[in-house]
């Protein structure tokens, strides 16, 4: 909030007279400022702050300055503060186009009747201090139109008064800046999310070169005391600890948008018994949730990761559609007929119904429209955050919706028609060595635990290992002649030169020359950079080194 001078403090200011002395004004002299919408773009120094008038009268509506002031679109009020309560006295058309009300509604009434349950009572307790020291103000708050809905108004009131300094009227102008508050709301979120995102992209790096070493050198604990023994309960439980440390990581960089999609193929229904626990918390005490999953879902491709927050995101907006709480349904399903015939292998669906207030048609439509929301503190980025992630999975979103009737989201996605690789473990081990006799992999990460990790898993698996602790090193290798059935790098490497530019380097000298490259911070790899890229997250297990280096290999030499 702004506020304008006294008139004491405008005893000695120069005057702006019009109309032969009819009128003099005060002029704002850019002292009307601060954080209120401003119509003008900036503090102002000819409009005037404070009016004095010679006529008190409103009856004289004969002339041009009235028609001026009906045909505006900027709604207009006056009030009279010598009556009790300093009632409403005249409003033009465009107000009672803004509020909805009739004239005979709020002639005679204070302006508090525009004001509503969220209305922000210091706001208005600043408002009416400023009234009562009988200077302008200017405003930014939260009203309600007669129908109830609620608008933000950038309202602006200043004083009039007559020649001998008597208060006359107030008169308020005011603008409905509900977009304007809902794209800057918009912003800001984007903002803090993508401080988010540059907080944890930072400690991502490191954070999951940590976990990489810890899980890796576990894994191979694990190997050395053969899977059995008192040792190996303990070990497999850090494990899953490390690797849960690792789905943390990934979530947050998924929430500030810093993640690409790894698709893998998965079954809904264990998804969803594996979240179920989350999902219950978030969906509170006040509100109950039943799983109706059915038997034998075929499989279908996704990240699990950003499974889990899309989820999230319609199971908190199901949990708000209910706020004395209710019954949330998520069940599973094989989709037939329509759309799914003509996809191969079918489809399958995720529901989410739940028995809230729903919605209408209209707002239904703009549902996913990114910063559209109905409610009050809202975004308008989740659905939106679910539907594009939908769309990149190569499904479909639906949503069905009745007022009072309550909402059913649903998530389909293409069955995953791939047969499962043969192999895991101890036998992809044994299958590695007996196809890698002879394939020679430069190995090149900064960290040194991380690179000899690596340089272990590998030379396990029976492959020829060579290393360098950053890109400008391993092209040094390259350049001495060293034959490389593939290079397998870090992206982010401090100094010099990333992995992405050592990839661009190792085209041009090698062609050809596979490239796989890893990374805890997915959001550095750009969608294609002349050739597809190859991409292992961190951190990853041995298994899945050597069977995306298997995958490479082969086709390398083919």
């Amino acid at each position: 909030m702004t506020t304008g001078s006294t008139p004491e403090e405008n005893a000695d200011k120069p005057l702006d007279i019009q109309g032969d002395g009819q009128s003099v004004g005060v002029p704002a002299s850019g002292e009307v400022e601060g954080s209120a919408f401003n119509p003008l773009g900036n503090p102002g120094e000819k409009h005037w702050q404070a009016g004095y008038i010679e006529e008190p009268g409103l009856h004289d509506r004969g002339n041009i300055f009235f028609a001026a002031v009906e045909m505006t679109r900027m709604p207009m009020i006056v009030t009279d503060p010598r009556q009790p309560d300093d009632p409403i006295v005249f409003a033009n058309r465009a107000f009672l186009d803004l509020t909805l009300y009739e004239e005979e509604d709020i002639v005679g009434r204070n302006c508090r009747l525009l004001q509503g349950p969220d209305t922000d009572r210091d706001t208005v307790a600043e408002v009416r201090a400023a009234l009562a020291e009988r200077r302008a103000v200017a405003v930014d708050i939260l009203n309600y139109k007669a129908d109830g809905t609620p608008f933000w108004n950038a309202l602006y009131i200043g004083p009039i008064f007559d020649r001998d300094g008597e208060l006359l009227y107030f008169f308020a102008s005011q603008m409905d800046i509900t977009q304007r508050r809902a794209s800057e709301q918009s912003s800001l979120q984007a903002q803090k999310m993508e401080a988010i995102g540059q907080l944890t992209a930072g400690m991502a790096h490191d954070f999951n070169n940590l976990l990489q070493v810890i899980n890796g050198n576990l894994e191979l604990a694990l190997l050395a005391v053969n899977n059995t023994g008192a040792a190996a309960d303990p070990i497999r439980r850090a494990q899953r600890a490390a690797m849960k440390a690792g789905k943390l990581t990934q979530q947050l960089l998924t929430f500030a948008r810093k993640q690409r999609l790894e698709p893998k193929r998965v079954n809904l229904n264990a998804l969803l018994v594996e979240f179920s626990e989350l999902l219950v918390r978030t969906l509170g005490d006040r509100v109950q949730m039943q799983l109706d999953l059915k038997p034998g879902l075929p499989s279908c491709k996704l990240d699990p990761t950003h499974f889990e927050m899309a989820l999230l995101n319609v199971l908190i907006n199901a949990r708000d559609a209910m706020p004395d709480g209710g019954r949330v349904r998520v069940s599973t399903t094989v989709v037939t007929g329509g759309a799914a015939q003509e996809a191969a292998g079918g489809q399958v669906a995720v529901c989410v119904s739940d028995e809230g207030e729903g919605m209408a048609p209209e707002v239904m439509r703009r549902a996913t429209e990114p910063f559209f929301t109905t409610k009050g503190p809202g975004t308008g980025l989740g659905l939106a955050m679910v539907h594009g992630f939908v769309q990149q999975s190569r499904g479909r979103l639906e949503i069905d919706s009745t007022p009072r009737q309550g909402t059913t989201v649903r998530m389909v996605f293409p069955v995953d028609g791939a047969r499962e690789v043969p192999g895991s473990g101890e036998d992809a081990l044994d299958s590695a060595a007996q196809e890698s006799a002879k394939a020679r992999i430069l190995v090149v990460e900064d960290n040194e635990d991380v690179r000899e990790l690596a340089e272990t898993m590998l030379e396990a698996a029976g492959y020829a290992v060579v290393s360098a602790p950053s890109g400008e090193q391993a092209l040094n290798v390259l350049d001495e002649g060293a034959e490389v059935d593939l290079v397998f790098t870090d992206v982010m490497m401090p100094g010099g030169m990333n992995g992405l530019q050592l990839a661009d380097h190792v085209r041009l000298r090698r062609p050809g020359t596979p490239i796989l490259v890893t990374t805890g911070y997915m959001d550095e790899l750009p969608a294609a950079r002349g050739q597809r890229l190859d991409i292992l997250s961190k951190p990853y297990r041995q298994e899945d080194l050597l069977a995306r280096v298997r995958a490479i290999l082969p086709l390398a030499n083919g």
